[in-house]
């Protein structure tokens, strides 16, 4: 299969919050990270908007994000 993603993601263990529209937020944990995209592990999808912001925990950065795909407890996204 061919790797579809931009850019060459890492692993990490960073922890994050997914801000959605309605101003409510989910726990998240950064597993792999590139500068366009990420892969977060979460309780459940359900519930997650197709459009969000990322906050990581460290206070490094805080990203627009877009839903790309979802699976058990982890979501992919692409960065805005």
């Amino acid at each position: 299969m061919d790797e579809s993603r931009d850019g060459a993601r890492r692993r990490t263990l960073k922890g994050g919050r997914i801000t959605v529209p309605n101003g409510g937020t989910i726990n998240c944990v950064i597993r792999n990270l590139s500068e366009t995209g990420a892969a977060l592990e979460i309780a459940s999808p359900v519930g997650i908007p197709t459009k969000f912001s990322l906050a990581f925990d460290d206070g490094s950065a805080v990203r627009n994000c877009r839903l790309v795909w979802h699976k058990a407890n982890r979501i992919g996204v692409a960065f805005e």
